[in-house]
């Protein structure tokens, strides 16, 4: 396999770190790493496949020899450097938006358009947060039809303000906690229990310059040039993750509705990579199924309703009433259920002819009247709870 130069620039804020650990827990086939930042970086380590790498000065000349440049700076930054990276024969895939509106940039994401990729001459842009969220979800309706108008409403984590941001409020909280005033920096007020209604600058048409991305990038990543967008930006005090609210209309008739999501419209799915991530690995998406053999006994109490509608069985709640092992008699049933729920059983109740005819139950399956024996076994369903015993504890009057 082909080995790269990747050069990371802006390694020490919170996107460039996280470049770091994504090439690192994908196993990308990175022959050299060089992550590169301002000068009062320069001279640290960061960790990387169990070592720690230098970071350098960021130069015109800090390029030669690279293959792929991550830019993780602002649009200023990746401005000034993106000829002397073109110049070193490099490609240059951007996270800022400084190229993204380009007609000679692709705006490419990956589970969308890949075939843009092909369009680029040196510089491949990548689009602003929410809308990659937002585009992934649509993406398979506006494959089936045109998507006409889009409302959006993005609540922004602080992590896309950048490291900033978390420091922020971090200090906000510990200033909290100790009584001491809070001061803000990042963002224009407080963000600990407080949301900001305004992400970006003010555009003359009402807008901000995050929420008019959604509109922009939008367009050019789905091949729309008339898609119509609403969006508010709002910035919430929560580290990491944006939460999305989205709805569309489209040109074509109405979509049938799915059961599952089919992978075919949506690729992202079923690709295990991309679910929760843990040190140096990837978690599969669903983890194995439990033995049914091993899964607990659940005991289900049926008593007359004092408001007249009848016996009500007690299984609102699953889990509630677990028994530590299987049933033996009628009796055992009551205590360890008595043990669970004392307020239902009564503490210091006994086990009466009553609780015996309570508590004796047949299996469904069986037109047997007496307690069945360990031997037997049953499996049904009551509401969207599942009982499932070797001796059978359930009743059906």
């Amino acid at each position: 396999m082909k080995e790269y130069n990747v050069a990371v620039l802006g390694a020490t804020g919170a996107v460039g770190r996280e470049m770091i650990k994504v090439l690192e827990e994908r196993a990308f086939p990175v022959k050299r790493l060089l992550p590169l930042a301002s000068a009062r970086s320069a001279g640290k380590t960061i960790a990387f496949r169990g070592e720690q790498v230098a970071i350098e000065e960021a130069k015109e000349t800090s390029f030669e020899g690279m293959d792929i440049v991550l830019g993780a700076v602002s649009n200023a930054h990746a401005q000034a450097f993106a000829p002397h990276i073109l110049q070193a024969g490099a490609v240059f895939i951007d996270n800022s938006s400084a190229f993204r509106l380009r007609d000679d940039v692709p705006l490419v994401v990956p589970e969308i358009n890949p075939q843009d990729i092909a369009l680029h001459h040196g510089i491949i842009a990548n689009p602003n947060c929410s809308t990659i969220i937002s585009m992934v979800a649509l993406s398979g309706v506006a494959r089936l039809t045109p998507i006409d108008t889009l409302v959006a409403c993005t609540y922004q984590a602080v992590s896309g303000a950048g490291q900033g941001g978390i420091e922020e409020l971090e200090g906000q909280l510990q200033a909290y906690a100790q009584g001491a005033p809070l001061e803000h920096k990042t963002f224009p007020c407080q963000i600990l229990s407080n949301v900001i209604p305004q992400i970006g600058s003010r555009l003359d048409n009402g807008y901000t310059t995050e929420e008019m991305k959604m509109q922009n990038e939008g367009r050019k990543i789905l091949h729309l040039p008339e898609l119509k967008v609403c969006c508010t930006c709002v910035r919430v005090p929560v580290m990491r993750s944006h939460s999305i609210s989205l709805a569309f209309t489209t040109r074509g008739p109405g979509l049938p509705l799915h059961q599952r999501p089919r992978p075919a419209l949506w690729p992202l799915l079923p690709h295990p990579a991309r679910h929760h991530r843990s040190g140096s690995g990837v978690r599969r998406p669903h983890p194995p199924r439990p033995d049914p053999r091993q899964r607990p006994v659940h005991v289900v109490l049926r008593r007359p309703d004092p408001q007249g509608r009848g016996h009500q069985r007690r299984a609102d709640r699953p889990g509630l009433y677990r028994l530590r092992k299987p049933a033996a008699s009628p009796k055992s049933v009551f205590r360890q259920f008595q043990a669970i729920n004392p307020r239902l059983c009564g503490a210091n109740a006994r086990f009466s002819p009553a609780k015996r005819r309570q508590f004796t139950f047949p299996s469904p399956h069986s037109k047997r009247t007496s307690p069945p024996s360990s031997q037997g076994g049953s499996l049904f369903f009551t509401r969207n709870i599942r009982f499932c015993s070797d001796q059978s504890p359930f009743a059906r009057n």
